[in-house]
């Protein structure tokens, strides 16, 4: 038998393996970052292999960075697309 963790997980990527391809990695994100990060955060758009994400300051923005590749690794595995890299913009008041 197969753990649920797993089967959910298999659910989750053949999801999003069937929205357009320009949305996947948008829709990942709240997935791969946990739910604290994506309270914070939110991802804007993905264009030219670029997942741009939206952090609230320039502490968050140092903070993610560092687990940038961590994110783009489980964004990859998740939506199949190729994202090269995560550009954190901070939040405009």
């Amino acid at each position: 038998m197969e753990p649920a963790g797993a089967g959910l997980e298999k659910i989750v990527i053949g999801s999003l393996r069937r929205v357009p391809p320009d949305e996947a990695p948008v829709l990942a994100w709240p997935l791969v970052c946990g739910s604290k990060v994506a309270e914070r955060t939110r991802a804007l758009g993905f264009a030219d292999a670029v997942l741009r994400v939206e952090v609230p300051d320039a502490g968050w923005k140092r903070e993610l960075q560092g687990l940038a590749p961590r994110y783009l690794a489980q964004v990859n595995r998740y939506t199949g697309q190729k994202v090269e890299r995560i550009e954190f913009v901070i939040r405009q008041s």
